[in-house]
């Protein structure tokens, strides 16, 4: 399954594109645990429930430079959905 993960600063978020009923969302906030594989890393992480909205202001800017080229149709989604930003911290 691919994931839009963003940074801030030395950190990685992810939200879920169907809010929280997306299906690995519902999953992940359950045990709180993922694991991730990119560019040949793959890493356990515990997942990290955000609601500070400063965070997600800056997650909100990094979804639409890292992302925008994609259009509204998928962005606007993903910054609606700040109630699901989970923090990846690896384990």
């Amino acid at each position: 399954m691919a994931i839009w993960v963003v940074r801030d600063g030395d950190d990685l978020y992810v939200r879920s594109f169907r809010g929280s009923a997306g299906a690995w969302y519902r999953a992940a906030r359950a045990s709180h645990e993922g694991r991730i594989r990119s560019g040949g890393v793959d890493k356990d992480v515990t997942l990290v429930e955000v609601t500070d909205p400063g965070v997600n202001d800056r997650i909100d800017a990094a979804y639409r430079t890292k992302y925008g080229r994609y259009g509204a149709r998928y962005i606007d989604p993903m910054a609606a959905a700040r109630d699901t930003t989970l923090k990846l911290v690896s384990r």
